[in-house]
């Protein structure tokens, strides 16, 4: 009986955490068609709600921005935005910082998580895994007492929220397992080893 029970759960479990996730992601970007005047909304002409249709639209918007800013004509006009913002007090540190960190994560460049590292945190004897995400930053090295790195080290299983630490080289240590997999293991709590497809 208990053996067939966790079995049940270890199908169902993901299983509903997963569809729970979705619907989470499906209602916040439903919300996106709060920012059409009233008059605009689907609902107002339809007469009834369609679930996911502003995560639907939303989606297609992004994408038809992406493609619209790909081209030589719509690089001028983000650039010209960009120009305008940039006039613009209080909005140009807001918007040149989310810019700034947006390009890092989500750019075909971007190295935001360079590698997978393990550091002794939060104490020493205490292991944990971190992601290098580069080096201090000039002013800030120059009072550091030896040559040292950046080091993100995410909490457990959300990684989005941790701690940004500047190491010395010499305590850190380089692992050979890729970000994906390092990720995968921290927010699996240790459970899902480094090289597994989580099956």
């Amino acid at each position: 009986m208990k053996k067939y029970l966790i079995t049940g759960l270890l199908v169902w479990v993901p299983l509903a955490i997963t569809v729970w996730v979705l619907q989470l992601l499906v209602n916040s970007l439903d919300r996106s068609m709060l920012l059409l005047p009233a008059h605009w909304r689907p609902q107002e002409w339809l007469g009834f709600e369609i679930w996911g249709l502003g995560a639907l639209l939303t989606v297609l918007a992004v994408l038809l921005t992406g493609v619209i800013a790909s081209n030589f004509f719509g690089q001028r006009l983000v650039k010209a935005s960009e120009s305008l913002l940039s006039r613009i007090p209080v909005v140009k540190s807001i918007y040149s910082s989310v810019k700034q960190v947006s390009d890092t994560l989500l750019g075909p460049g971007g190295q935001a998580f360079r590698h997978a590292v393990l550091v002794q945190y939060p104490r020493a004897g205490s292991w944990v895994i971190g992601f290098q995400t580069g080096i201090p930053a000039v002013e800030v090295a120059a009072h550091l007492p030896e040559e040292c790195i950046n080091v993100y080290v995410p909490t457990t299983p959300n990684p989005t929220s941790g701690f940004f630490l500047m190491l010395p080289k010499r305590e850190v240590v380089e692992l050979k397992m890729t970000v994906d997999e390092a990720l995968k293991h921290i927010i699996s709590m240790g459970v899902v080893p480094p090289g597994s497809s989580g099956h």
